[in-house]
């Protein structure tokens, strides 16, 4: 494999765990249009990294998918105001590691979440400063594959990692014709990787000793 110029990272399973904030937005909504349903934390994990179109119709199945839509922007608009205070749980090593990451690499987050959650979530962490640049689904409705290309065009990236937790997370990275990098920490699984972390911490010493 190539040696990187820079780190791509999923959010969502890879740098942190947010999963019962998420679930909190999800319920608040419910409430609000008195849907009879309680989201738990285990109702997420097998949802965690799908953009929104196919997340609200796996989460939504009884509207009709503009109805469907409606209803997942509420949700990422409570989720945008809850997120600062509810937070997640950060995965032992990722704050020192980006840290540490940031002085040899550009590194970036890209999530198939909503617009302004990465921020949110880079303000929460303390990170903000070591990241070069974010891409998010909600932002042009695109898959990972072309949001990659999309960052490698505007910083002029020629040899990028990305790195995630999930098979979708492999699956489009190769469609993007990148080397990708899975932490098996995560919500996911998959055979299909260039390398393999089982903490953030070996990750970090990884890249470090390139």
């Amino acid at each position: 494999m190539q040696k990187p110029d820079s780190l791509i990272f999923d959010m969502d399973g890879t740098l942190w765990d947010a999963v019962d904030t998420y679930a909190e937005s999800w319920n608040l909504i419910f409430q609000k249009h008195d849907i009879k349903r309680d989201i738990k934390r285990d109702d997420l994990l097998h949802v965690i990294g799908l953009d929104g179109k196919r997340l609200a119709k796996v989460m939504l199945p009884e509207f009709d998918d503009d109805r469907g839509m409606e209803i997942y922007y509420e949700v990422n608009q409570v989720r945008r105001e809850i997120l600062p205070t509810s937070g997640g749980v950060m995965y032992k090593g990722v704050t020192e590691g980006i840290k540490q990451l940031s002085a040899k690499y550009k590194v970036f987050v890209l999530s198939n979440c909503a617009v302004g959650i990465i921020p949110l979530f880079l303000k929460w962490a303390k990170i903000t400063e070591y990241v070069t640049d974010v891409m998010a689904y909600g932002t042009n409705q695109q898959p990972k594959n072309y949001n990659m290309h999309l960052l490698m065009d505007k910083h002029g990236l020629q040899s990028p990692v990305y790195i995630g937790d999930t098979n979708g997370d492999a699956e489009q990275t190769r469609l993007a014709g990148l080397p990708f990098t899975f932490v098996s920490y995560g919500f996911g699984n998959t055979d299909d990787y260039d390398q393999k972390f089982d903490d953030f911490e070996s990750l970090t010493q990884y890249y470090l000793g390139l």
